[in-house]
């Protein structure tokens, strides 16, 4: 049963999940401008977050950064054998830098992502992972990103996701120590207290004020892409979860990216480089749902409503999560 059949499209919970992936309230007291939006008790907002969080069905509360703004990431494949498949999946989950990874049906059956403080680290992560795995791996840095978002819409909701417009990263933010412990603390994600950025403060070694005037600062200049709640799709019985990647002129991309991205069955979109001969795809978005042929259905409408028929794709349906944390930025 799915989180919206459990929960209902109208009820607190669906809204506190759905509506506050975005635009959580960056004041003293959030906990308590989300309950009084909510129409509920500051404690009935803290306890459902509390829960949500211990069943596994959000990751945390807090800032998701912008790729190349804070340290340096990228998306890496592999193709191995499927019989060594489970040992080299724990050879490169031993890495604290990898915090997702996945198995995807496809002759590229690896698929995990590599987050490390500084391009040179993540260079050295990546040198190491693939000697310790031994087979050589695809590099698949982020160059443009059209949408991000995991919207539990009601299933007959037709409206459109919000595009984030696409830009070429700025140069890497340059931290002073006090950010530098702020983006530790808020690895961790947002403490479910009544002041929770009063207890940031308290680690980082600053005041409240200080912490609220950073993080909004940092979602202003896009080094925080976005701050709220983080979902995990799987717990939220939306286990059907397919990458669609198409090859792509590089004079369409943009234009084709952004049509993809504001379509509402979309949970991410954005460009990667081609890696060629192996890889000729460029342009990638994630689809999830329930079941698979819902997920395939939905590929087959939008490709040909976006008159993508001409160009060549794959569908790589994920099947195992081996592992998937926040990005470890320090």
């Amino acid at each position: 049963m799915s989180v919206l059949e459990n929960m209902g499209d109208n009820s607190v919970g669906f809204h506190l999940l759905n509506d506050f992936q975005r635009n959580f309230p960056l004041c003293p007291a959030p906990f308590a401008e989300l309950a009084a939006k909510l129409g509920v008790a500051e404690s009935a907002v803290l306890r459902m977050l509390e829960q949500l969080r211990r069943e596994g069905k959000i990751a945390r509360v807090g800032a998701v950064f912008a790729p190349k703004r804070i340290g340096a990431s990228t998306l890496v494949a592999m193709a191995v054998p499927p019989d060594k498949l489970s040992a080299v999946a724990e050879a490169v989950n031993r890495f604290p830098e990898v915090n997702h990874n996945y198995e995807r049906e496809h002759r590229y059956n690896l698929w995990f992502v590599v987050t490390a403080g500084s391009e040179e680290r993540l260079q050295a992560a990546l040198g190491a992972i693939e000697q310790s795995a031994g087979y050589p791996t695809l590099v698949l840095p982020l160059l443009k990103e059209y949408h991000i978002g995991f919207p539990l819409d009601a299933k007959d909701s037709k409206a459109p996701n919000t595009v984030v417009r696409a830009e070429t990263f700025a140069q890497p933010t340059v931290l002073d120590e006090i950010e530098r412990r702020l983006v530790m603390a808020l690895q961790e994600g947002l403490p479910l207290f009544i002041r929770p950025f009063s207890v940031l403060a308290s680690r980082v070694g600053c005041d409240e004020n200080e912490v609220l005037e950073r993080i909004s600062r940092w979602c202003e200049e896009g080094v925080i892409k976005r701050f709220g709640v983080v979902v995990r799709h799987q717990e939220l019985a939306y286990g059907a979860n397919a990458m669609l990647v198409h090859d792509i002129p590089d004079e369409d991309v943009a234009l084709l990216g952004e049509l993809l991205a504001s379509e509402p069955g979309i949970t991410l979109c954005y460009q990667r480089p081609r890696a060629l001969p192996d890889w000729p795809f460029n342009l990638f978005c994630m689809i999830h749902g329930q079941v698979r042929e819902e997920v395939q259905a939905k590929i087959a409408e939008l490709r040909q409503r976006l008159h993508l028929s001409g160009y060549a794709y794959e569908i790589l349906f994920s099947l195992t999560r081996f592992k998937q944390n926040g990005a470890p930025y320090a």
